[in-house]
Parts: C-alpha cells; structure tokens; sequence
C-alpha cells in the first residue's frame, strides 16, 4: 500500500505545468504537423491549420495561452474553399489570417469568393497568401491586393497559364508589404513587383518563376535587387521562354555595374539562357552555397566558363556520388555531396532536341567539364536512361571521344553504374588501343554494375577487363539483372 501510494505521489499532472512549458509543447504539436516542403526548396510552408482547434476547447487558460501568443504559434485563421469566413471573422478572435485558395481545377463558388474578398479586406490582418486559381478568378484577386499588408510574411501567387497563352500578371502599384520573408510568384512582370517590396529588406526566399519574355530584365538590374536583400537565402529565377536575341543581346551588352555578395545565401536556381547566368555568375559571390540548380534551354551553344569557375569557389561543393540522366527532353547532371543525404549538391541540365543521342552526349561531356577540380572527389558514378532496351548506336568517333571525356571527369570513380540502353556504347568508349594504358581512363575504377542480365553484356566489354587485369587492377563486372 505504501508502494502504491508512494507512486501515486510522484504522478505530475498537466495542470500543474507553467505557461512557457505549456507554450513548448503547444509549439512541438505545430511543429509536428507542418509539411517537410518541396525537394527544391519551394514548400508553400502549409501544414494542418486547424491544429489549435480542439486545444482551445479543453479549458479557458488553454485559450487565453493559445490565443495570447497566437503569433508564436503560428495560429491562423484558415480562410480556404469551404470556410465560414465570414462567421470566423467576426466570431472569432482578431488572429492573423491565412488566405489559402490552391485550386486550379475548378472555380470558386459564389460564397467563396465573397468570403475571399471579405478576408483580403482585413489585410492589416493577413500574415499568409496562398493563391493557385483558374485564370478567370486570379485577376480579381491580385487587384485586391492593392493595400499595405503590414503583418505578411508569406506570398506565394500562381496563376495556371497554358504555354500557348501569352499572359503576365502585375502586382497593384499601391500594394505594399514591409515584412515579407518568402516571395514565390509565377507569370509577374518585373520590375514593378520590385517598387511594390522595396522596404522588404528582411526576405529570406525569393522566387521569380516563369518570368515571361516580354518582362525580361538585365543581370544587372537583378543584382541590383538582390542587393538590396542581404538575408536572403533561397533565390530562384525562371524564365517561361527565350527572349527575342536582339533583346537579350542588348541587355547582355550592358556594361555590369554591380558586384553583389549575398552572405546568407545557400539554395539558387535558374532556368533560361546560359549567356544570362554566364553574365550574371561572376559578378556574385556566396561564400554559403550548397546547393546550385541549372536548367538551360535548348541553345546551339551554350557557354559553361563562368558556372565551372564559379563551382569551383565554395570548399563545400565536393561530391561523393554523381549521376548523368539521358531522357527524351535532354541531360541532367546531379552531384550529391554525401551518401544517403537528400539535398543535390548541384543539379545541371541542358534541353536537347527528342533523343538526339550525339548531342546528348556532347552536352553531357560539356557538363562534366564544369565540375572542374570537384568532380575528383566522386566515387560512385551512375549513367541513367529512361529507355529501358539494348542501344546499339552507329559507331560515331566525335560521340566515343566525348564518351571518353565524360569518364575523364571522374578519375577517383570507384564504381560506374550502366544502364542496359548504354552498355553498347560504353563498351566501345573503354576500349583500350595500341601504346594506350587501360588506366586512362577510369584508373580508379573496382566495379562496373550493369543494370542487365550477362546475356545482354557485350563481348566488346571483355577485352577491357582483360587489359585492367594483366596491369594488376582487375575490374569486377556485376549484372544486376
């Protein structure tokens, strides 16, 4: 009995729990519930935004403690297809306001959009938007927009535009937002958007997506922005299109009067014409960088000088693994800076014209090239197709001397990865001809891992391994399938 008691003494009850522990676990319960966001970087920040609900009902210092420290909380009141606004907003407590309306498939309802324009009407109020609408709703909306918005954090605007549709969208001249930290906006014209968020000098992501051609700006002008926005540590830049050339002639020609460094920075992107980044890189530094996403269009040429000196700055962009993706729409270059993590360390890929196989190939030995001195630190080398039969691609010399300049890149790699469409082709590159050492090429390499089964590995393999061998640095070929 004196056990049983003795430990009924030791139980600590919830009630007896002060504010600020009360507020932690409040705040895990959040936490807990909130999305891990986009691969790249891009998450729209959304979780369960009802989470608070049934807490405020157990008892009244739970509501007062809740509803107190709202703004640490992050409790919003959730305006979205479906929600009482109008009830919320006067029933409710003055709480920061969430308009979420992500729905591009169909329309919004008639007392959707009433409660809509109610909430933007309470914009002193609005600390998140969210807006992914059907094109005939989305104008009225930006139009909303046109006020100060002093507690907004949070603006993320899509408006769905067909790529036949030649639409670009602008935010209202009197729109303001002094505290804005993460901006992700598609389709928007530049650079009104910049006077509307000149004071926004606390932004941390920035994303500019889509921009479309007839809103092009220079590098310089861009530079001049960001500049302006020294915590910023995710930037994105996406054009929809290549501009008109005599256009982008005529703002790459201007002389650059801006050298920018962003301290914080550690996520960029871009996507559009390598003759923009080759201008805008070397005139930028990010002493923080870890992670480097580049999409260029599809271009007869494309200049990488100024990208592969600019990887070569940070000591932390060294990768252990690398893979080269050939699919239908062209090549892609990932290296990952350490085994199992989930981050690229760098991502590179180049548009081709539908499986145009030597130009894929030039383009690839084009990326590989620019991880420089980076690339020694790969061990592991995956070459991936999305077609899954034997290649048995006409003898070509300029694509087996590119093929060679590709695994030239990596001459720590201790183990290759073959897909089944390329085993043909790489038997032929790892030949070894006459006064040539099988350690030209590869001179690290272990394993070679075929994704095929030994009935579909070429004879052609064999008398590589066999010269490996008679050096004394025998290769083992292993067949997945």
């Amino acid at each position: 009995m004196n056990t049983v008691c003795r430990n009924r003494l030791l139980k600590t009850f919830i009630y007896v729990l002060n504010d600020n522990s009360l507020l932690n676990i409040f705040h895990h319960c959040r936490l807990a519930l909130l999305d891990e966001g986009d691969a790249d970087g891009f998450d729209t920040l959304q979780g369960d935004e009802s989470w608070w609900y049934k807490l405020v009902q157990v008892c009244q210092r739970w509501r007062y403690l809740i509803f107190g420290s709202a703004f640490h909380l992050d409790v919003f009141l959730h305006c979205t297809n479906g929600a009482p606004i109008a009830d919320m907003l006067e029933h409710s407590p003055p709480l920061p306001l969430m308009i979420n309306y992500i729905d591009e498939d169909r329309g919004l309802s008639e007392e959707d959009e009433k409660g809509m324009m109610l909430a933007f009407q309470h914009h002193d109020r609005v600390r998140q938007i969210h807006l992914l609408l059907p094109h005939q709703d989305s104008h009225k909306f930006v139009l909303a927009m046109g006020a100060k918005f002093p507690m907004l954090e949070f603006l993320y605007l899509e408006p769905p535009v067909d790529d036949n549709d030649n639409i670009s969208f602008t935010l209202p001249e009197t729109f303001r937002a002094p505290h804005l930290r993460h901006i992700i906006l598609t389709y928007f014209v530049f650079p009104i958007v910049f006077t509307s968020l000149a004071p926004a000098k606390g932004l941390i992501m920035l994303s500019l997506d889509q921009i479309p051609a007839s809103a092009y700006f220079s590098p310089n002008s861009l530079l001049q922005w960001v500049s302006l926005m020294p915590h910023l540590q995710t930037l994105k830049i996406s054009f929809h299109s290549l501009p008109n050339p005599d256009v982008e002639r005529q703002y790459l020609d201007m002389p650059m009067m801006t050298h920018v460094t962003l301290p914080n920075l550690r996520w960029f992107t871009f996507s559009g014409a390598s003759a923009y980044l080759e201008a805008l890189l070397p005139q930028v530094m990010t002493p923080l960088l870890e992670t480097l996403n580049v999409h260029f269009f599809h271009q007869l040429t494309v200049s990488l000088a100024n990208l592969k000196q600019f990887i070569s700055r940070p000591s932390n962009f060294r990768f252990t693994t690398a893979s080269l993706f050939f699919h239908e729409d062209g090549v892609v270059l990932e290296g990952t800076p350490r085994e199992g993590t989930i981050m690229s360390g760098l991502f590179v890929s180049v548009d081709c014209q539908e499986y145009e196989h030597g130009r894929q190939v030039y383009w690839a030995a084009q990326m590989c090239g620019v991880l420089g001195p980076v690339s020694s630190t790969v061990v592991d080398l995956e070459l991936m197709h999305d077609r899954s039969e034997l290649f048995i691609p006409i003898f070509n010399l300029a694509t087996h001397i590119q093929w060679r300049e590709v695994l030239k890149s990596f001459n720590n790699v201790k183990t290759l990865r073959l897909p089944k469409a390329f085993l043909w082709d790489l038997s032929l590159s790892l030949q070894v001809y006459d006064g040539e050492s099988p350690m030209e090429v590869l001179p690290e390499l272990l394993m070679l891992r075929c994704n095929a089964s030994e009935d579909d590995i070429p004879d052609t393999f064999d008398a590589f391994l066999v010269a490996c061998e008679n050096t004394g640095f025998p290769v083992v070929l292993f067949c997945n399938a």
